[in-house]
């Protein structure tokens, strides 16, 4: 399915190619579609607010949410500051700025009379432009259920295509629940939007760490140089939450731990990491060459797979719920929670390295790092000596550093390991590090 992904957004609003000739500078409205769910509330506002508050919007942007939820503007405004933090007056008062571009309107997402009052709160947005006979261009959000895609972007293509204008559907994982029903979005997707104004997007490339995977890898020869089955013994990509479903069972459970973090957060972050130089840093090229490691990848072997749900237990904060406690998962669900699995890559770099992708719920700790374990010294006076390891901590608290040995100080020859470290918090102290939705 990742193969089979034509874009990926990091962050920036699509403003290339498309419908016209025009960027998105000005006369743009953001439609957020599901404005009243918790992925718009915690990570979309956040991510447009931050957007805005630096400047990244085109000029003059409208932002419009859409719902099922029937609110004042009042309430819509509640619910979209209600995650944004704005802890210094300025930003503040940018955050109230914010507040008066955004406006609300209440439909169903099956009803072409509902898109048709979009339609109408969106002409009198466009009606209020300076330049009355500029393109209007209409970036379409989906913070959707994955089952009500294309039913909206059918009634969208229907109602509120704007003709002339430049038009944006946005839509993030899952696409469908397996190869067949994801080709069979996006057929559906192509029949109605032209292919350049499809944007399919994982916010993990939007994150700060990801994207500097290729800056690390290829502009440092030494790290590049090592990256090779002569010289690297494992790779270890892991995604730990300590929370488990609490209550969002129902959406979970269809999906459960592998379709909604390994096959595509995790192989994202696989294929950045192995993948060799791109010719550029367009999304075309970086595609391209994360297929060609996508091909290399054979079957994984079942023996090769440890699946595991997760139980309830007590804990210093009191007695914690096991998965089929959530009233919201069927009581005979073998969902897997937790996964861990080999992958290999049968290319000339990397034959023979094992890849060791690692997620689940209900955890120890929150945490994403990728571990690049070398190989030992085999022999030698260095035999018994600690591996070199390169570790690169994708969330919380991004950093890198590797681990060496070192002789410790005095008159013996005494070795110990020690690390080289690049903490993000330390070093860019005075640097804002983006969320991945922005």
């Amino acid at each position: 399915m990742a193969a089979e992904q034509s874009k990926q957004a990091t962050g920036e609003i699509p403003s290339s190619g498309g419908s016209n000739e025009h960027s998105l500078e000005s006369n743009t409205v953001i439609v957020v579609l599901g404005a009243s769910g918790d992925l718009a509330k915690k990570k979309t506002f956040p991510a447009l607010f931050g957007l805005y508050n630096n400047g990244f919007l085109p000029k003059g942007i409208r932002v419009v949410g859409y719902a099922r939820t029937k609110m004042d503007e009042e309430d819509y405004h509640k619910r979209v500051q209600q995650y944004i933090k704005a802890p210094i007056p300025a930003m503040k008062e940018k955050l109230q700025e914010f507040l008066k571009i955004c406006t609300y309107v209440s439909g169903q997402y099956d009803e072409d009379e509902s898109f048709q009052t979009l339609e109408k709160a969106l002409g009198e947005i466009e009606a209020q432009y300076e330049d009355k006979n500029a393109p209007k261009n209409r970036v379409f959000y989906m913070a959707l259920p994955p089952s009500v895609f294309t039913t909206v972007a059918a009634h969208l293509r229907r109602n509120n295509y704007s003709e002339g204008g430049i038009n944006r559907i946005i839509v993030e994982k899952p696409f469908g629940s397996d190869l067949d029903s994801s080709r069979k979005m996006q057929e559906e997707l192509k029949a109605e939007w032209k292919e350049d104004e499809i944007f399919r997007i994982d916010h993990y490339l939007g994150k700060e760490m990801v994207k500097n995977l290729l800056v690390l890898r290829f502009a440092n020869v030494m790290l590049d140089a090592s990256f090779n089955k002569s010289l690297i013994s494992n790779v270890q990509i892991t995604f730990k939450e300590p929370f488990g479903t609490e209550g969002r069972g129902g959406y979970f459970d269809e999906f459960g731990i592998i379709r909604d973090v390994m096959q595509n957060h995790l192989l994202q972050v696989l294929s950045i990491l192995t993948m060799e130089r791109p010719v550029s840093f367009s999304s075309e090229d970086i595609r391209d060459e994360k297929v060609k490691v996508l091909r290399y990848i054979p079957p994984i072997s079942k023996d090769e797979v440890l699946l595991g749900q997760y139980v309830g237990a007590e804990t210093k904060d009191g007695k914690k719920p096991g998965y089929l406690e959530d009233d919201t998962v069927p009581k005979d669900s073998i969902c897997p929670t937790f996964a861990a699995a080999v992958m290999h890559i049968n290319s000339p770099r990397w034959e023979g390295v094992p890849f060791i992708l690692k997620a689940g719920k209900a955890l120890n700790e929150q945490k994403t790092e990728i571990r690049i374990q070398y190989k030992d010294v085999t022999q030698g006076i260095f035999a018994e000596i600690t591996r070199n390891e390169l570790v690169i901590r994708v969330q919380p608290g991004e950093a890198v550093y590797l681990k060496m040995n070192s002789k410790a100080p005095g008159l013996s020859m005494r070795t110990v390991p020690t690390e080289m470290d690049l903490t993000y918090k330390r070093r860019f102290s005075d640097l804002k590090i983006p969320e991945a939705y922005e």
